[in-house]
């Protein structure tokens, strides 16, 4: 089994600068470099292990090694198929097939994308548990951003996700008379469930950009962009302009056509937040999707 590591070489503009200072530069906290000192992990100079206080010169090579991470014993590795659409050290993005939810939960304890995901990783030798960065729905398909460790899952919450976009297919009930809009409708959780939301003006800001593609009498195919990411939000959204999606039941939508809300991933951008280059990933609609179309 292999440590998550990363490995910088150091440029001319960092001759002569502190070890802990070209880290700091990495965005590594006092707390992790403490983790990474006490729990395991180690720093190495041109494959020599070093401490902080080691000065660098043009050309060498910093590598981390993170400490082991060891996932909730409750989280079972299970092998579940899923296509992998891109991978590096660092990240992984998958394209997540619909009926399969994301994270367990009370009513999902196992047969989760996180179990086949933990299952991945031990058939490739990577010791870590679970950072899903952009989480879909059970009956959502599509590409779904994963961290490979807390340090990338922390660089992605503390800068990178704003840089993160991602558009959807939806299929919606009736025609759709306004082309583009946005829809900006604070949502928050339905007093008397745990599961559903609604457009409530004491929830929390919700914004969504929306551009039909397609509409006849009975239904409008929509592609959407997320603003802000709130848990159901195009659901609750379209459900609220009266165009609920379709097999979404939850919301208003029929599911005598289709069993699963008509909701796909199909565009993921990402800021990458090791080398800072933009990664562009598309994925096609799934079968269903297109079968419901065609029909």
């Amino acid at each position: 089994m292999k440590q998550f590591s990363l490995k910088w070489e150091v440029k001319k503009e960092h001759n002569g600068i502190l070890l802990r200072e070209f880290l700091k530069l990495k965005e590594l906290s006092k707390r992790a470099l403490t983790d990474i000192k006490f729990q395991g992990g180690k720093i190495t100079v041109n494959d020599e292990e070093k401490t902080v206080r080691t000065i660098l010169n043009e050309s060498d090579l910093v590598q981390i090694y993170f400490p082991i991470e060891k996932p909730s014993e409750e989280l079972i590795a299970e092998e579940i198929p899923f296509e992998i659409v891109y991978e590096d050290d660092a990240v992984l993005v998958i394209n997540k097939p619909s009926g399969i939810p994301s994270i367990p939960s009370r009513e999902h304890p196992k047969g989760t994308l996180a179990n086949g995901i933990l299952y991945y990783y031990q058939s490739i030798g990577l010791q870590s548990t679970i950072h899903i960065v952009t989480r879909l729905d059970k009956d959502t398909s599509g590409l779904m951003l994963v961290a490979k460790n807390r340090y990338i899952h922390y660089l992605f919450s503390k800068n990178e996700l704003k840089s993160v976009q991602r558009k959807y297919i939806a299929i919606v009930h009736g025609h759709m008379n306004e082309s583009i809009g946005v829809i900006r409708a604070k949502i928050a959780r339905k007093s008397d469930s745990i599961i559903k939301r609604v457009v409530s003006e004491n929830g929390q800001e919700a914004i969504t950009h929306y551009n039909v593609l397609l509409a006849n009498r009975k239904y409008s195919v929509v592609e959407l962009e997320l603003e802000t990411g709130r848990t159901h939000q195009i659901r609750v959204h379209m459900s609220s302009l009266g165009h609920p999606l379709i097999g979404d039941d939850l919301y208003g939508g029929k599911n005598d056509t289709l069993k699963r809300q008509a909701l796909h991933s199909y565009k993921l951008s990402f800021m990458h937040p090791i080398d800072h280059f933009r990664k562009n990933l598309e994925i096609a609609l799934p079968p269903d999707l297109i079968g419901f179309l065609e029909s």
